[in-house]
């Protein structure tokens, strides 16, 4: 007859810890390269935009690199303060910033403002909706996480 493997016991008010495959300094620095990775690709896909199949330029390297360098700091910044917010907070600030990313990205391809406006609106409540319900089911009624 099988049985149910044991499991360790948690006493109330600690949260199991989980595996950890990489330490704690490994983390550290995933935490700043992806937001810069992240934010290079975003430059790159902004100032190609803007250039729309035109030549290269000084100016369009540099609107590049400053859209990059902000939307690195900003995602960096979302990931420090945005998980202590309560989950609705936190759902929402995710889904502006990413419907004000779309919908940057979109008006730098010469199309008109209500359409990136638009796009950046339905992708905010997308990703908002989203993001609440995935922090609801995997949160207890204080914010604790569950897993």
């Amino acid at each position: 007859m099988a049985h149910a493997a044991p499991r360790p016991q948690i006493m109330p008010g600690q949260r199991p810890e989980g595996i950890r495959v990489f330490g704690e300094r490994a983390h550290a620095v995933a935490k700043l390269a992806g937001p810069i990775a992240l934010g290079l690709v975003y430059g790159y896909w902004a100032a190609a935009n803007q250039r729309y199949g035109g030549p290269l330029t000084g100016w369009n390297i540099l609107f590049g690199f400053l859209t990059a360098l902000v939307f690195a700091a900003l995602c960096i910044a979302l990931l420090n303060v945005a998980s202590k917010l309560r989950r609705e907070v936190h759902a929402v600030l995710w889904g502006a910033f990413s419907g004000a990313a779309i919908g940057f990205l979109v008006n730098q391809s010469h199309t008109s403002v209500l359409r990136s406006a638009a796009l950046g609106v339905a992708v905010a409540a997308g990703v908002s909706a989203f993001l609440f319900y995935r922090y609801y089911t995997h949160e207890d009624a204080q914010g604790h996480h569950t897993e």
